[in-house]
């Protein structure tokens, strides 16, 4: 996981350099409680009060830390979140392609693979150049299942994207917007040559391939904004550190219980292995 200077932590969080090296007055017991925040806040710069007090609650000395001491630690270290976000569109939705309805509205998938989100970003470069991010997402995880940087746009990007996904995996169901690059005949043909359900966003409702969208924006607020990439292959690197080592592995979900994807998923596995081990013991006794 990458490694940010004293300097460059504070000044994505409002923080004064002076601040990170202070001893704040009080009992002596809270001195170690604010330097375990800061150093949580100095490795997850862009995190909240509810996701820093998850992560310090994993630690057994601040298990039973609530979010109102850390909001308030927080406050009087004056760490707050200053990150500038300017939108890009990648997204045309005129095109001759063939519609497809939304088949996940109001739907809340079970199991691993039931539905996988895509999506696509802009990405800037130190010297003012773009590069493009597509992503898929596997909506009970939270796993990224696969993704693809790239100079340009077109539907080959994403279609990169969703190859090296289904190496993994298919799902039953592949939901994005109707951008063209998700419509074309090519990208929509490899899914239905694997019997699997397209559903799309209407169009003008971003809102309704929201999953997707919120994980551009944790990639953007978590790597994006805190690095400053040199070329295409300095950010291909750390795009891909960020989100198998990090966002897979270690970053917490509160929709997964505070869990990251590969520990949910993992727990998940682990319960359903057990469940079918009850029912064939079961069908077995049946028959004896």
């Amino acid at each position: 996981m990458p490694t940010y200077g004293v300097a460059a932590v504070c000044g994505v969080v409002g923080l004064a350099r002076s601040s990170y090296y202070h001893q704040p007055q009080g009992c002596a017991e809270a001195k170690p409680f604010e330097r375990a925040l800061l150093k949580e806040a100095g490795r997850h710069p862009s995190e909240g009060s509810r996701r820093l007090s998850a992560r310090l609650q994993r630690q057994p000395r601040w298990a039973h830390t609530s979010r109102e001491r850390v909001r308030a630690a927080m406050r009087r270290l004056q760490i707050t979140r200053k990150i500038r976000r300017k939108r890009h569109r990648t997204t045309n939705s005129q095109h001759g392609f063939a519609r497809y309805p939304n088949l996940v509205k109001g739907l809340q998938p079970d199991h691993p693979h039931q539905v996988w989100v895509g999506d696509l970003t802009v990405i800037m470069l130190a010297d003012g150049s773009e590069v493009y991010l597509a992503i898929l997402m596997d909506v009970f995880t939270r796993r990224i299942v696969g993704w693809a940087l790239g100079r340009d746009v077109t539907h080959a990007l994403p279609l990169t994207a969703l190859r090296r996904a289904l190496k993994i995996a298919s799902p039953e169901i592949h939901h994005s917007d109707q951008g063209m690059q998700y419509a074309d005949d090519d990208y929509t043909q490899v899914l239905t040559k694997r019997d699997i359900q397209i559903s799309m966003a209407a169009v003008g409702k971003a809102w309704e391939n929201g999953y997707a969208e919120r994980v551009i924006g944790t990639i953007k607020q978590e790597e994006v904004y805190l690095s400053e990439y040199r070329d295409y292959a300095e950010a291909k690197a750390q795009l891909g550190h960020f989100i198998a080592a990090v966002y897979n592995r270690k970053r917490i979900h509160s929709a997964l219980g505070y869990l990251t994807p590969s520990e949910f998923e993992a727990q998940w596995r682990t319960r359903s292995g057990k469940k079918t081990l009850r029912k064939k013991r079961s069908k077995s006794v049946q028959k004896n």
